[in-house]
């Protein structure tokens, strides 16, 4: 039944409109509903924006939003209270290319355990690279491509990303 309802989203509810429009009817609620019954784990109170592509293999927590045409792929589990801007990317596998006598797309992919902490605010494009952690109550800035560890309570951006300072601190 779940992958019923995945192949569903995917066909017609995955590009329907926002909610902020006011021809949006009751497609946002839909999506919302849909996803959060497909998923491996869903806390409660998802929002799914359009465009969104999540497998049914994630997990996410309660109130987390996901952002307008956001990617994730199978694997990731993600905290509660997560909120993304447009276009984010979140990966869990990622090619082999150790052997040199064979092209790259034939060597298979390895998948890696990608985690998401709670409470955590994604910038617009962010790119999070396979088997990365992001600690809870961190801030990703626009445009930021994670390729190592982000710890908790940070602020990080640029590419790669870097942590630019605590939350902490402030």
């Amino acid at each position: 039944m779940r992958k019923l309802v995945y192949l569903v989203y995917l066909l017609f509810f995955r590009n329907t409109p926002e909610d902020y429009r006011p021809y949006a009817l009751f497609f946002p609620w839909f999506r919302n509903k849909m996803v959060s019954f497909y998923l491996k784990e869903s806390g409660g109170n998802l929002r799914v924006k359009s465009g969104a592509e999540i497998s049914p293999k994630c997990s996410v927590g309660k109130s987390s939003e996901l952002g307008t045409r956001c990617m994730i792929q199978g694997g990731v589990t993600m905290g509660q209270d997560i909120i993304m801007g447009p276009d984010v990317k979140i990966y869990s596998r990622n090619h082999n290319y150790d052997r040199l006598d064979m092209p790259i797309g034939q060597q298979g992919k390895t998948v890696l355990k990608t985690s998401i902490g709670d409470d955590v605010w994604f910038g617009a494009n962010v790119v999070v690279t396979a088997g990365c952690t992001i600690g809870s109550h961190s801030i990703l800035a626009a445009g930021a491509v994670v390729t190592k560890d982000i710890p908790p309570y940070s602020i990080a951006g640029g590419v790669p990303a870097k942590v630019i300072k605590s939350r902490i601190d402030e």
